[in-house]
């Protein structure tokens, strides 16, 4: 998964660091009996599942690939049109 950049995006990097800052805030609450804090906790880690997801829909996120795999044949096609192009 490293080869497709998977999660090295602005919009993944502010999600993971959003809920990571929640879990840190819901464990210090479980340390001190806060179960105010607790659910605190939690809501910032669903906001940060929310925050990642709408920056990737705003064009922060991993944008489609143009080196996809494709068939012999596919690929075969694709040269052939090109060719055609340039022609």
């Amino acid at each position: 998964m490293a080869a497709a950049a998977h999660g090295h995006t602005t919009a993944a990097w502010t999600g993971v660091v959003i809920s990571f800052v929640g879990f840190g805030v819901a464990g210090v609450a479980m340390i001190l009996p806060s179960v105010l804090l607790v659910w605190v906790g939690l809501a910032v880690i669903l906001a940060g599942g929310v925050v990642g997801k709408a920056m990737s829909l705003a064009g922060m996120g991993k944008q489609p690939s143009a080196n996809v795999y494709k068939s012999a044949e596919e690929q075969l096609a694709a040269r052939e049109a090109r060719a055609a192009v340039a022609a």
